[in-house]
């Protein structure tokens, strides 16, 4: 009796192990870019799966759009907003009634700084995104990132 119950729940824990596998189609990566002294670029690219899309900061109606924050760091002045790299796509999405924007495969957010010194120091911050394929949509998703600049 003990050996059957404990093939039903090593059973029943699998079945669900399956349907419980989280799907994480989009992929980070952070670098910094000396672009004159004291000024850098910060790239933060998404690369995607096949047949995934993530939304432009400016989506559309409906979606989370990608969003950015970061902290605060006294070394550090943001220089303008974040700007976007890639294939942007537009396309009418009847489950949001509205005209969407979004990018596949890759996309290169860009943010412009400067440094205050010439010192050696990290930006931090958050990335708030949400990604979606022919049949679904993740719910919203925010990843923490950190970035090292070598001010030197």
């Amino acid at each position: 009796m003990k050996k059957s119950g404990l093939l039903t729940g090593l059973l029943l824990f699998i079945a669900f192990a399956g349907f419980a596998q989280i799907t994480d189609p989009v992929k980070w990566s952070y670098t910094a870019k000396k672009t004159g002294d004291k000024t850098y670029e910060l790239h933060i690219t998404a690369t995607l799966d096949n047949k995934w899309h993530i939304y432009a900061q400016d989506a559309g109606e409906g979606p989370e759009p990608t969003s950015f924050k970061f902290s605060t760091n006294p070394l550090v002045k943001l220089d303008g907003t974040v700007k976007e790299e890639g294939k942007l796509e537009k396309s009418f999405d009847a489950n949001f009634n509205s005209t969407l924007k979004f990018y596949a495969n890759k996309v290169d957010f860009i943010q412009k700084i400067k440094l205050k010194s010439n010192a050696t120091t990290v930006v931090k911050g958050a990335v708030t995104y949400m990604t979606c394929d022919d049949k679904k949509c993740l719910p919203p998703k925010e990843v923490p990132f950190s970035i090292k600049i070598d001010g030197k």
